[in-house]
This record gives structure tokens, sequence and C-alpha cells, in this order.
């Protein structure tokens, strides 16, 4: 036989343990959306560096540095600098660059950092914008040069 007594949950216990459930679950996704934003940026400074390091291949092989990154200047035969051109992790576009100087013998290149506040910015160029005329080494003539502001947020790099 069945006794007359409480069975269960009431509804106020319900909701106290879904409302717990809830600020728990918006804490943790707050932290994995911040860890999101630190590792497009860490990927973002590492494409730099390889970018950084395939342009000084590209410079040892034609005295001077391409007028854009693109496959044609980095990537297929003769010049197999770096497998593939990067892109940005969120938008999927190519990052900053500009050759500089009488023969592009320079060049300027960044990312825009999602994270402000990055220790990576401490280091950086944060270089002022500048324009000119010159050919590089792959162009047939000279044209013009538009730089862009490295100030941050702008993870930039100059040789």
């Amino acid at each position: 036989m069945l006794k007359n007594g409480k069975k269960g949950f009431t509804l106020i216990e319900l909701l106290v343990v879904i409302a717990i459930i809830g600020i728990l679950s918006s804490v943790v996704l707050a932290s994995l959306n911040s860890a999101r934003t630190k590792s497009r940026d860490a990927k973002r400074v590492s494409d730099i560096k390889q970018l950084q390091l395939a342009l000084e291949f590209y410079f040892d092989s034609n005295g001077g540095y391409p007028s854009a990154i693109n496959i044609a200047n980095l990537v297929t035969a003769p010049n197999n600098f770096i497998a593939t051109i990067p892109t940005d992790p969120v938008g999927g576009g190519s990052y900053l660059y500009t050759p500089i100087g009488t023969g592009c013998t320079s060049y300027h290149i960044g990312a825009t950092l999602e994270d402000t506040g990055h220790s990576v910015l401490d280091s950086d160029s944060d270089a002022v914008a500048s324009s000119g005329t010159n050919q590089c080494p792959d162009q047939s003539s000279a044209t013009a040069k538009t730089d862009f502001a490295g100030t941050d947020p702008v993870f930039d790099l100059k040789p």
C-alpha cells in the first residue's frame, strides 16, 4: 500500500537547480570565448612570422621583396618558399602587406588582433603609414605603393 507522502521535487527546487546550471554554463561559455580569441590571435602572430620567413627566402632569391603576397610569388615553382598562403582565421582574408623602398628592399606586414592588450603588441613595429612609387623584382614597371598604419591593435613587423 502507498502512503500519502511527498515524492519527487517541488517546482521551486527544480527552478533553483535550472538557474544554477544556467549560471555555471554561462561562466564556462564566457571563458571558452576568451580562449578562442586568444587562439585566433596566436594563429595570426604565427602566420605573420611564417610569411616573414617566406619573404626573406624570396628576397635572397630575387634581390627584393615581391609586390604582393600571392601564390605566384611565394608558393608555386620556382618560388617554393611556403606551402600555402595563410589567411585570417575569422574573415579568411589576406594579411596586410606593403613593399617599401626603391627596388622593394623592405616591407611592412601586419595583422589586426582581437585582443587589444595582447603582450606581443609591446614588441612590434608600430610603423606609420607612408606611400611611394617603386618597382619590385616581379613587376615590369614601377607602381604606387600605399603603406598601412601599424598602430595597435595591429601586430606589424618590418625586416
